[in-house]
């Protein structure tokens, strides 16, 4: 596994040795093992499997603590803009955000550690993404910052006209209105 440094301390992209031929392909697509070994320690307790159709914008979301989570990406299916934002309040890299595009076809992944909010465009007909978390959705720990909050203002991949938002993300507060952060001094491991 070749890993891919970001500007973001601790946001990284795996990218796994392909063997392929003509019509069939195999990959390594975990190891716990050479997880520690190259990007952290910490086991996953969780995966998700999730379908979606062009247009949909999920996020930007993030558990608080005692619950917060990391996550491991992949997109088994289509493409997707997958966003990681930093909610690390004195870190030299506060508000800032990471994208990177997941493929079917490129076998990519992302981490993304605990400290952040992270979400996706979808940006194929569909796509079926899979993540792992290294702790359980608690509902009652869960936080929202706003999609298009213009202070961070990510360039989202999907015209404003053909976006689809959820319920839940259609009125998320903005960094400058929310109420709680991470400190980038807190133990989160």
């Amino acid at each position: 596994m070749k890993l891919i440094e970001t500007t973001l301390d601790g946001v990284v992209i795996l990218e796994p040795r392909v063997f392929k031929d003509d019509q069939n392909f195999f990959f390594e697509s975990f190891s716990q093992k050479e997880f520690e070994e190259k990007v952290c320690k910490t086991v996953f307790v969780q995966e998700n499997e999730l379908r979606a159709g062009y247009g949909m914008i999920s996020g930007l979301h993030f558990q608080k603590i005692p619950f917060c989570q990391s996550r491991l990406v992949r997109v088994l299916e289509g493409i997707i803009q997958y966003v990681a934002v930093d909610l690390r309040k004195g870190s030299l890299n506060f508000g800032e955000y990471i994208s990177v595009e997941l493929t079917a076809e490129n076998y990519r992944q992302i981490f993304v550690p605990r400290g952040f909010a992270y979400g996706f465009a979808i940006l194929s007909e569909q796509a079926v993404l899979q993540y792992k978390s290294d702790n359980p959705y608690a509902p009652a720990y869960e936080g929202a910052l706003a999609w298009n909050d213009p202070s961070i203002d990510i360039k989202w991949q999907i015209p404003a006209e053909k976006t689809i938002l959820s319920y839940k993300d259609s009125d998320s507060p903005t960094l400058n209105q929310l109420n709680w952060y991470f400190s980038h001094r807190e133990i989160l491991y």
